[in-house]
């Protein structure tokens, strides 16, 4: 049975989503099945089509570029410059809402509805 997925990035440094992020999404050996960048709502709402299979996938994405773009000064090397997610879809299917929260020096995520 296939998954479907969503993502939604916010900024927490400056309280707003994260438009214009670089994303990838990955399966287990590594290989593109998905390159985008978010919407002026943190988004990618072209993940929507994909019908994932079941097993272990990766999102990745560019944040240190997105903060260079928005004026933030980072080290270099930045402390955080591109932040995977590694995450299963099990085999019942269903929706899977891979959310991230990122400043320049931390993120959190969650599996959302």
């Amino acid at each position: 049975m296939s998954a479907t997925l969503s993502t939604h990035v916010l900024d927490t440094a400056h309280g707003r989503p994260a438009a214009g992020i670089a994303v990838t999404l990955l399966d287990d050996r590594g290989v593109p099945l998905f390159t985008g960048v978010t919407n002026g709502d943190g988004r990618c709402p072209e993940l929507a089509a994909l019908r994932l299979s079941p097993g272990r996938h990766a999102l990745c994405f560019a944040v240190a570029d997105y903060f260079r773009s928005v004026g933030v000064t980072l080290a270099d090397p930045p402390f955080l410059d591109r932040v995977t997610i590694d995450f299963g879809i099990a085999g019942d299917g269903g929706h899977y809402h891979v959310p991230l929260l990122v400043s320049p020096y931390s993120y959190s995520t969650y599996r959302g509805s």
